[in-house]
Formats: structure tokens, C-alpha cells, sequence
């Protein structure tokens, strides 16, 4: 497999690579992480590693990368290259040493970095030209014109069906979904670029103290999406936040909606680890329907 991998680095960058240097490293939750280097350079990459059927997984991963990248505004780890060897799948990308957190000012830049990225917009609306994957969850990110049909359809609605073959119990779920369009009312964001999973452990700073985030799931959304994700799991530093509203000020409303965008990722959890997540998505509802 190691052979297949540097070859391909090879032929994809002109150079000739042996990658006979491997060493693990994270890999989310879902994967396997290596980072391969080369005695005779000073070139690394940083390799993750699937099932051979989760190829397509990693070709949507290569592809959203490439989209926030070609931005060139919030730094991304540059994919290199993807496909199958043996009975393993794997997506080559730039080796981006990571530092700890960083100060303030990285973080003020990551928020200003961010906000540029979500003036990437698009003419099809919201939605992106593949579907993807949250986690390991398929994500279906065919085109809508208006946000809140997408949303409700694509994003809630989609997870709630996961969640009842998983034997969850939504009994108000479905009256979630309807009142969508009334809790979205008189708000009209613009399609944005979003990176579309962007919690603590996938936004960090380079030992040069450089914002970067990774592991996407890419697709053009209300930036808001990513925004509220940040405060899920732990808020990312004040001065992210700071950073972010100097260049981009979020629109009234935006406290209700965050509960409402959050309420996707923790469905998402429940279908990925089942456990509490069920009750927390539960009390989420409720709050939501309060507001109707």
C-alpha cells in the first residue's frame, strides 16, 4: 500500500518520493492519520487512511479542500492526492506541523480569515456539487435556492430519518421540520463557502503560528453554520469572535438560529454514538418549538 501511495505523491508532484519514513498520528475518529516523509528531501505529507469502499469519502474531502483553498484566504492543509491500494483507501495532504493553541492575535486572524472565506459565494444557491459526509454521515448537498428548504430537508429532516432506523425517539421532529421556514423567517443569508464542521478539534494554529483549519465538510451554506458549530463543543477563544465581527458582523437572530444549526450536529452524534446525545437533541427541540 506504502508503495502505491508514494508513487502516486510522485507522479502527482513531479518529484520523486519513497516515503519509507511513516509515523502514526491522529486521525479523527474514523480514520487512521500517518505522516510519511523521505530521507532524501525534506518533504512530508500527512496520510489518512480507510476502508477501500470510503474512497468516495476522501475524493469529496480532497475536492472541499481544494475549493476553500483556491479562496486563498484561511489556510487549509493543499490535498495532493487520493484513491485505493489493496484493500485501503487514502487521501495524501500537506503536512502542516501544528503548534499549541497560539496567542491572541492567531486567533483574531483565524476569525478575520474566516469571515473572507465566507464572502466566497455561489450562483446555484445553497448546496455544492457533491454529496459529502458529516463524521461518517452521508450529508446530501444537492442545490436549493432558498435556505430554508434546504435546510429542513437536507440537513434535519435527513438526520431525523437516520435516527429513527436507529430507534431514536423525535416525537416532536417532524413538527420541527415544518416550522423551519417560520424559525428562518426574514432571514436571507447569502450562499457562503462554509467549511461545515468546524469544532475546536478541527481548527488549530501552525508551530508558525498560522490559522488553519481541516477536515471539512465542504458545502455553501449560511455562514452562521459555521459560526454556531465554534460554540458547540467549548467556544473558540474571545478574539476569534472579535477577528470575525470586525470583518463580518452576524445578523440579529443569530442566538435562535445557532440552537437551531447546532441541533444538526447533535442528531449527527446520536446516529453516529448513539447515548445522551438522543435527550440533548430532545430539550433542543423543544426550545426551538417554544419560539414558534
Amino acid at each position: 500500500m506504502w508503495t502505491t501511495i508514494a508513487k502516486h505523491i510522485s507522479e502527482i508532484t513531479g518529484e520523486k518520493f519513497l516515503g519509507e519514513n511513516r509515523r502514526s498520528v491522529g486521525g479523527g475518529c474514523i480514520n487512521q492519520g500517518y505522516v510519511i516523509s523521505d530521507s532524501r528531501s525534506d518533504r512530508s505529507y500527512f496520510v489518512k487512511i480507510n476502508q477501500a469502499d470510503q474512497v468516495d469519502m476522501f475524493a469529496a474531502e480532497a475536492l472541499g479542500l481544494k475549493e476553500m483553498w483556491s479562496t486563498k484566504t484561511i489556510r487549509v492543509p493543499e490535498p495532493i492526492c487520493y484513491g485505493t491500494a489493496n484493500n485501503s483507501a487514502y487521501i495524501v495532504q500537506e503536512y502542516l506541523e501544528l503548534g499549541r493553541n497560539g496567542g491572541n492575535n492567531a486567533w483574531l486572524e483565524m476569525g478575520q480569515k474566516l469571515a473572507a472565506m465566507h464572502k466566497a459565494t455561489s450562483n446555484q444557491g445553497f448546496g455544492w456539487e457533491r454529496n459529502n459526509t458529516i463524521g461518517s454521515t452521508p450529508q446530501i448537498n444537492t442545490w436549493k435556492s432558498d435556505w430554508a428548504e434546504f435546510f429542513a430537508e437536507h440537513r434535519i429532516s435527513y438526520q431525523l430519518k437516520l435516527a429513527k432506523r436507529r430507534g431514536g425517539q423525535f416525537s416532536q421532529g417532524e413538527s420541527l421540520v415544518k416550522a423551519i421556514p417560520e424559525l428562518l423567517a426574514n432571514h436571507h443569508p447569502q450562499p457562503s463557502l462554509v467549511h461545515g464542521d468546524l469544532w475546536s478539534g478541527n481548527a488549530s494554529v501552525t508551530a508558525a503560528s498560522e490559522p488553519v483549519i481541516f477536515d471539512p465538510a465542504t458545502y455553501y451554506g449560511d455562514r452562521e453554520v459555521d459560526l454556531a458549530m465554534t460554540e458547540l463543543f467549548g467556544r473558540f477563544p474571545g478574539s476569534f469572535y472579535q477577528g470575525y465581527n470586525a470583518i463580518w458582523p452576524l445578523d440579529s437572530g443569530y442566538e435562535l438560529r445557532k440552537t437551531l444549526y447546532n441541533l444538526y450536529h447533535i442528531i449527527n452524534h446520536f446516529n453516529l454514538f448513539g447515548g445522551s446525545y438522543e435527550s440533548q437533541a430532545n430539550r433542543m427541540i423543544s426550545q426551538l418549538l417554544s419560539k414558534v
